[in-house]
């Protein structure tokens, strides 16, 4: 999907300018937010990047379809610049929309392999949602017990993007998977003019899920994360669940990192989407807001923050798991029927670990990846992810260490990676640096 008209006059203005914006706006309840949707007409929003009266009430009738039957919100507060509404967990869009009649229970999450020797310190950063912080209109960052936070879906938001499709894409093209190593027979079709391009570790092997700890960083430029890729299928039939850090401003309204997840059941055609903006994952969490900033990120030469992440399918869900400074939390999961009778529905077939990053212009320079240094930099000043493992079977057993090969694509002199395997990784398990400037050529 290729996304044209992306950023008009008062869009540019208004990415621009988030924080002016912020503290000129009046705080929005929830109510009159959704009130003020009902009563949206396209010649109100027509000078946005939206392509068409047709796509503007294709994108309103989400929006209404996503809070009806929503409840009552318990809490509205802003993290950064995100709204967020505290929903009841039995009302969240998911829950009404697939039709479903109760909310599983999770598993453990998968033991940590064995490591020896040590390895730097790292520092947790925790949900801001935990640490008893208000925003700036005095309202408390968290949501009570039995509620999740819901990043709210509002017109400004999606009508920076020509049409629905385009918003649950993963970015202009709709891509975003790594070239597969030659061993994987998987070929795919690049979908724009600048591709998405890739510093990665990947292995082929049956899997049900992994584990990664993640650097926290604030690369610069359109597009750029740091995620897991949990894989399965071939051609049009390629299946993810993915997480991890990204920033991209176009859609997060920041140039912060934020949390996100992310899946596609057809290989990033048309069933696929961010976090909670359709009908696909179940949230049980009331601390974690997915599309939330962090308070900490690593600085260059100093303090290096991260969080923990792990996938894990488990009778017949993926279950979502993220660390802090305390003990793994199970944050939702992906019925693994949405992927209907795929892959995914079984197990995945191979596991990728890294960065990714594209531009929206050939007018624009590459973006930076992970801190914006080469994997030769190293320890605090070089990204990385550490522990490193796969979980090998569906019973809840213990992972295993990932034995990764490394893939480029660009030029090395604007990323790189550099791969360390858990024989040698001490008590980071398997583990890799990666990352670099990006600039003006790189592919």
């Amino acid at each position: 999907m290729i996304i044209t008209r992306l950023f008009p006059a008062a869009g540019l203005l208004t990415l621009s300018l988030p924080l002016i914006r912020a503290q000129t706006e009046p705080f929005i309840p929830f109510d009159t937010f959704l009130q003020g949707v009902q009563d949206a007409t396209y010649e109100q929003w027509k000078g946005t990047a939206v392509e068409s009266s047709a796509a503007f009430d294709t994108i309103k009738a989400h929006i209404l379809s996503m809070y009806n039957g929503i409840g009552t919100i318990s809490n509205t507060f802003i993290l950064d610049v995100e709204y967020a509404d505290c929903v009841d967990i039995d009302k969240q869009p998911t829950v009404r929309l697939l039709g479903v009649d109760s909310i599983q229970s999770p598993p453990s999450n998968a033991s940590r392999p064995d490591s020896q020797g040590d390895g730097p310190a790292v520092e947790y950063a925790d949900s801001p949602l935990k640490l008893g912080l208000t925003d700036r209109f005095g309202n408390r960052i968290y949501c009570p017990d039995k509620t999740i936070p819901l990043a709210r879906l509002t017109l400004q938001k999606l009508t920076r993007f020509p049409n629905l499709q385009a918003f649950f894409a993963k970015s202009q093209d709709g891509s975003g998977l790594p070239s597969p190593p030659s061993n994987r027979q998987v070929v795919l079709t690049r979908r724009a003019d600048e591709p998405h391009l890739h510093a990665i570790g990947s292995q082929n092997v049956k899997n049900f899920g992994g584990n990664s700890w993640l650097d926290l960083w604030n690369p610069v430029g359109d597009f750029s994360l740091s995620q897991q890729w949990y894989i399965g299928g071939t051609d049009d039939n390629i299946q993810t669940v993915e997480g991890g850090w990204i920033v991209y401003e176009q859609l997060f309204n920041t140039k912060k990192a934020v949390l996100f997840i992310f899946y596609t059941a057809d290989n990033y055609g048309s069933q696929l989407c961010y976090n909670l903006d359709c009908g696909a994952f179940i949230q049980i969490n009331s601390h974690w807001l997915l599309g939330g900033t962090w308070n900490h990120y690593s600085v260059s030469g100093g303090a290096q923050w991260g969080f923990e992440m792990q996938w894990k399918l488990y009778k017949g869900n993926w279950w979502l798991f993220l660390k802090g400074p305390g003990t793994y939390e199970a944050v939702g999961y992906y019925q693994a029927k949405i992927f209907k009778g795929g892959q995914l529905s079984k197990n995945a077939e191979a596991i990728q670990y890294g960065g990714e990053v594209t531009r929206w212009d050939r007018s624009h320079n590459w973006p930076q990846m992970g801190s914006g240094a080469l994997p030769s930099a190293g320890w605090t000043k070089a990204a990385f992810q550490q522990s490193i493992f796969y979980i090998p079977d569906g019973s809840g057993g213990a992972g295993v260490w990932a034995s990764l090969s490394t893939v480029v694509e660009g030029l090395k002199k604007c990323w790189d990676i550099a791969y360390t395997p858990s024989s040698k990784g001490g008590s980071w398990g398997s583990y890799f640096y990666f990352g670099g400037p990006g600039g003006k050529v790189c592919n």
